[in-house]
């Protein structure tokens, strides 16, 4: 058993090494995993969390590394949970964002941490929400989550981050097309990266089109930029760290970044309580109750959701 209140202390020191250990039992689901967050819970708040979100190939990792070395030459800490596709055979990520990020990687005020979707669909990693936590009690001041890269389903980062930046890349053939029913919609920011190559302007004129249609927006509401970058060179990243910083201070001016922290707290806890109840009926093959409840289903004495209505009854009072 690890010694949590310790942990945290080290971790709250900066050291990566309690970092890892906290975040690595939020991914094994420990034991101790409620004992972490208790512990977490009245040091966290002070983080501002970012989601990088985009189709494969639009270059996440780069942008991502880019905008760490922006905000480290702000004097900020910043920690960074990149989402990978999980090995079939481990479990593990497939790809590590230290060997990616590698400049990064000696660089105390940075901490970065691969995670793995283990089928987690949406883009993101089960345990992202803790881990983000943990990164945020750490001292963080800046969390940037770059998601798997997925597509149209890759919207789930929208409920955990405080602002969503959405990368596209010029030559991606009908990019925008396909992506538009999905991550278009969930964009704070939005960002025409590699736009060195030929039809940069012309996905930005796209994207623009696109956002305007069907646009309700009134007075005040904030309408989302669109910054064009070469993120392996570092142009226009200083942009994308101005437009994120507007934003945050337009969501501040209006309560919305309040709002946004209460909407995900909620549907954490949801998910929590969902996945305790999954677990408790998992328990429950083979069990009489069960059983005798799909008896009189099959005699037509109760139809299933009746059935249902009173298996979580039982499992609620019980």
């Amino acid at each position: 058993m690890q010694d949590v209140s310790s942990l945290v202390a080290q971790a709250r020191e900066g050291r990566p090494r309690a970092v890892a250990r906290l975040i690595s039992l939020v991914e094994g689901a420990s034991p101790q995993l409620r004992e972490v967050m208790e512990t977490l819970a009245p040091l966290t708040g002070g983080a501002y969390v970012v989601g990088l979100t985009g189709s494969p190939g639009v270059g996440k990792s780069t942008s991502t590394s880019a905008l760490v070395t922006a905000y480290r030459k702000q004097g900020r800490r910043v920690g960074v949970l990149a989402v990978d596709p999980s090995s079939p055979f481990s479990g593990g990520a497939l790809l590590g964002d230290r060997v990616r990020m590698s400049e990064h990687a000696s660089d105390p005020g940075v901490y970065i941490r691969s995670m793995a979707t283990r089928g987690h669909l949406g883009g993101l990693a089960w345990a992202a929400p803790q881990a983000i936590r943990v990164l945020d009690a750490a001292g963080c001041e800046v969390i940037l989550v770059e998601t798997v890269g997925v597509g149209q389903s890759e919207v789930e980062i929208a409920s955990q981050a405080d602002t969503s930046v959405v990368l596209l890349a010029p030559g991606m053939g009908d990019g925008i097309q396909a992506a538009k029913a999905g991550i278009l919609e969930i964009g704070d920011v939005y960002v025409v990266n590699k736009a060195d190559r030929d039809g940069a302007d012309a996905t930005a004129r796209e994207l623009n089109h696109m956002l305007g249609l069907g646009e309700s927006r009134g007075p005040g509401d904030w309408r989302p930029p669109i910054v064009k970058t070469v993120a392996a060179r570092g142009e226009g990243v200083d942009e994308v760290v101005e437009a994120l910083e507007k934003h945050r201070a337009w969501m501040e001016e209006r309560d919305v970044l309040a709002e946004r922290r209460r909407a995900r707290a909620a549907r954490e806890v949801e998910t929590i309580a969902v996945t305790t109840l999954r677990e408790r009926i998992g328990d429950l093959h083979g069990d009489r109750r069960l059983g005798a409840l799909a008896d009189r289903i099959v005699a037509g004495e109760l139809d299933p959701y009746r059935a249902a209505d009173e298996l979580v009854a039982g499992l609620t009072s019980g």
